[in-house]
């Protein structure tokens, strides 16, 4: 058995490393007339003048993750106070054809008529697009966005991330509309409706949704006073 001792590896000092840049990207999804859609930017330099983007940022070197997410976010988008979750580093050494970049991926998940967007003074524009109907993102932003896709569809069986995507009140059938949205498949709708009761994240309003011709579906809200760690709907998918 072989072992690997400290002093077998000469190391370098420090100060004579090439030290990468550090990049920080969101993929900001959201959730509009039964449509997930991701934010891009159009990049107004190079690289890839003319090409939409994630909005990013370089880490500053006094700056947390969180502190450049928040500024990716003010000065890029006009936005602030979304629910973020970090996602996954990706280290390709040409990922960014300026140099060596590692980029630490973030995903928001909001309600887009809840927001306004504004394009910073480096993006020609901001605009959604539908997940299916996304632009060829450039650097490798499209693995970036699949990555998120994935957590998200994961995410959302076991934790009620989803419901930042909604308005505060809704009726069951919206719920399953959007992860069906989500997950690309149908689900069962008797199934769900108990499951996602039993859940307990939930809680009737006593009101319910008007303007649907012959129908009057329950509304909802969600359940603040249920610990996070107790939700568990355990769909079974088709």
């Amino acid at each position: 058995m072989f072992t690997l001792r400290h002093n077998d590896v000469k190391l370098k000092p420090f100060d004579q490393y090439q030290n990468p840049a550090i990049a920080i990207d969101l993929v900001v999804f959201g959730y509009d007339q039964g449509q997930l859609q991701v934010l891009l930017l159009n990049r107004k330099d190079e690289p890839f003048a003319g090409r939409w983007t994630l909005p990013g940022a370089f880490l500053q070197f006094t700056e947390t993750f969180q502190q450049t997410c928040r500024r990716i976010l003010d000065t890029k988008l006009g936005m602030s106070d979304l629910y973020l979750e970090q996602l996954y580093s990706f280290d390709q050494p040409d990922r960014d054809p300026r140099g060596r970049v590692i980029a630490v991926a973030y995903y928001a998940l909001i309600n887009p008529a809840h927001y306004r967007t504004a394009a910073g003074t480096m993006a020609n524009d901001v605009r959604w697009f539908p997940i299916g109907q996304l632009p060829d993102p450039a650097f490798d932003h499209p693995l970036i966005i699949e990555a998120a896709l994935k957590r998200l569809q994961a995410k959302i069986l076991y934790h009620p991330a989803g419901f930042e995507l909604l308005d505060q009140d809704f009726t069951i059938a919206e719920i399953q509309e959007l992860y069906e949205c989500i997950l690309g498949r149908p689900l069962d709708r008797r199934n769900f409706r108990r499951k996602f009761l039993d859940a307990r994240y939930i809680v009737p309003t006593g009101a319910k949704r008007g303007g649907l011709k012959n129908r009057h579906p329950e509304l909802y809200r969600f359940n603040k006073e249920l610990p996070l760690q107790k939700f568990h709907l355990n769909i079974e998918l088709p």
